[in-house]
């Protein structure tokens, strides 16, 4: 159905007005940042100067260094796990035919309707009797877990709508279902799979509970729990405030940048499947 031209004026009027309010507290943010300090009084005003050093002071002074290496190495690990978790699991409920697929596919989706205020309690203690708090595990495994959910049923929709005919062919030529898998269905399914590990890895970078209860250790804590603590010690100090938020958020800006292609491709490919 083609819309008329009234209507396409609307559309772009709705999304220019979203758009106006979704930039204004970023740029407010970013000219905040780049404000000199005695001159930051927290409002949003055009700075008289560009002062680039913030960055660096609160770089040095946040320690950001350390907190952002531990954000590196629990979602890079969360991302591959999940991943490769999902992958296997969603190519079985899709493809495979066993007792019980689809109850334990939906006890399985259950996970996304857990909030994780639901369980971080218990993930605690259960978690600390094992000994296993204050650890890169005590991070990865549970949001591992809090993914998967979501990433199965991504990419169940991705391969149950695989072209048969691909399928039936290489099945013809020999192919078991470990190579059918790997060597068949996730090459064209990269797009999906990509638009999945993007939103894991923005999910995975900003959790803040699951750190902020199980993590004790300086040397352990992720960038969003480094930057609560950075703002508790320099509550009036705008300028290094809005310089350390934009060093945790610039990793997943690039990201998002050098991977936008594929992410939309993913997500358009995701709508029209569904």
């Amino acid at each position: 159905m083609r819309l008329s031209t009234r209507e396409k004026v609307l559309d772009h009027i709705v999304l220019i007005v979203f758009g106006v309010f979704a930039i204004i507290p970023l740029i407010g943010v970013l000219m905040s940042a780049v404000t000199p300090p005695a001159e930051n009084s927290g409002a949003f005003a055009l700075p008289s100067r560009i002062d680039l050093g913030n960055f660096g002071r609160a770089w040095t002074n946040g320690q950001f260094s350390r907190y952002m290496l531990s954000s590196l190495v629990v979602t890079v690990a969360v991302v591959v796990l999940t991943t490769v978790l999902a992958i296997l699991a969603s190519f079985a409920f899709a493809r495979l035919t066993f007792r019980g697929s689809s109850a334990i596919f939906f006890l399985l989706l259950a996970g996304l309707m857990l909030p994780a205020e639901a369980f971080i309690i218990p993930l605690y203690f259960n978690l600390r009797s094992v000994g296993l708090t204050d650890t890169y595990a005590s991070l990865i495994l549970p949001q591992t877990a809090q993914s998967l959910a979501f990433a199965t049923f991504w990419l169940r929709n991705q391969f149950r709508t695989f072209p048969t005919e691909i399928v039936e062919a290489a099945r013809l030529d020999g192919a078991r279902d470990f190579r059918l898998l790997w060597q068949v269905m996730v090459p064209p399914s990269l797009a999906p799979i990509m638009t999945m590990c993007v939103l894991i890895t923005m999910w995975t970078w900003n959790e803040f509970l699951i750190p902020l209860v199980l993590i004790v250790s300086e040397d352990r804590r992720t960038a969003p729990l480094g930057l609560a603590f950075f703002k508790g010690e320099h509550l009036t100090d705008y300028s290094l405030l809005s310089a350390a938020g934009v060093i945790v958020a610039l990793p997943i800006v690039i990201l998002y940048f050098a991977l936008q292609k594929r992410f939309i491709s993913g997500m358009l490919g995701g709508i029209a499947e569904r």
